[in-house]
């Protein structure tokens, strides 16, 4: 039974695996606390098929500093390292 973080982590069980795997807190944090985080299935569209303003929407979601300055690029890059 995965411990209880509080009410700041959603998905204590999936928080506390990211951590193992050598996560840092936050971005646990982050993947736990999204509600289709664990869902699979390959539909989403290709970051490079999206507009800039879906990615700068993405980014804004998820956390990404700095966001508002980039490229379509640099926010494609930004997603994919977060």
């Amino acid at each position: 039974m995965a411990k209880d973080h509080g009410p700041s982590i959603k998905d204590d069980a999936k928080y506390e695996a990211l951590r193992e795997k050598g996560m840092s807190a936050q971005k646990a944090a982050r993947i736990a606390n999204t509600p289709d985080s664990g869902k699979k299935g390959g539909k989403a569209e290709k970051y490079e098929d999206r507009s800039k303003q879906d990615l700068y929407e993405k980014a804004k979601q998820v956390g990404i500093s700095g966001r508002s300055k980039m490229t379509k690029k640099e926010l494609i890059e930004a997603l994919r390292n977060s």
